[in-house]
């Protein structure tokens, strides 16, 4: 297992000149990864260790719909010592459940959620930003083109082993960091998605807000 701060020593990295600054990172995680072993259910024991071995806050969002958000905030060393014990954890949850030399070594996804003003900025002009961050770490990044519900933030998914997924969530926060967003930001929350799903092909007529 690689150390969670493997890239640390690089002091000219854009990543290390901004580990005093507080960072917040939402995630989007389905209700089969919490069940896996990231909930808070049953004394939330990973969450636990997570939590005080990255020195980060997490928290994770409350109700019954399929997907939660998870929110991790601190330093951004903190945070990204948090979301690589996160992959990790995940890697070794697909690796139980599978067979053969494979096992262990099963891609991971994680789903970024970030205001789709800063979007413009990760995808770069004619997608040069992206397309670096890509080859660079070897991971498979994808920006969402549409909203999520409900909300001016959009999924950033990003695939790959835990030490690909590291690298491309540093450089990923490198540049929000740089590029704060634009106007209000109106979070997702995936308990309300169910109702403009149903109504996407009406295109959420009825929604206006109750005159007077």
């Amino acid at each position: 297992m690689a150390s969670p701060d493997g890239a640390s020593g690089v002091g000219s990295s854009p990543e290390e000149t901004e580990l005093s600054i507080t960072l917040t990172l939402r995630m989007l995680m389905h209700g089969k990864v919490m069940a896996g072993g990231l909930s808070t259910a049953r004394g939330g024991e990973t969450v636990k260790r997570i939590r005080e071995q990255s020195s980060a806050r997490i928290t994770i969002s409350e109700g019954s719909c399929p997907e939660r958000i998870t929110t991790i905030t601190g330093s951004t060393d903190a945070v990204f010592r948090a979301v690589s014990m996160i992959a990790f954890k995940l890697e070794e949850d697909l690796g139980a459940g599978s067979d053969g030399a494979a096992a262990g070594r099963a891609p991971v996804t994680l789903r970024l959620v970030i205001p789709a003003s800063q979007c413009g900025s990760l995808i770069g002009k004619a997608g040069a930003k992206i397309r670096e961050i890509r080859e660079s770490t070897g991971a498979q990044v994808q920006v969402a083109g549409d909203l999520l519900p409900n909300s001016t933030e959009r999924a950033v998914t990003v695939s790959g082993v835990p030490d690909t997924i590291i690298q491309c969530v540093r450089q990923i926060c490198a540049v929000i960091l740089e590029s704060p967003p634009k106007g209000a930001t109106i979070p997702y929350h995936p308990g309300l998605s169910l109702g403009t799903i149903l109504l996407s092909a009406n295109q959420v007529r009825g929604c206006r807000p109750p005159r007077g």
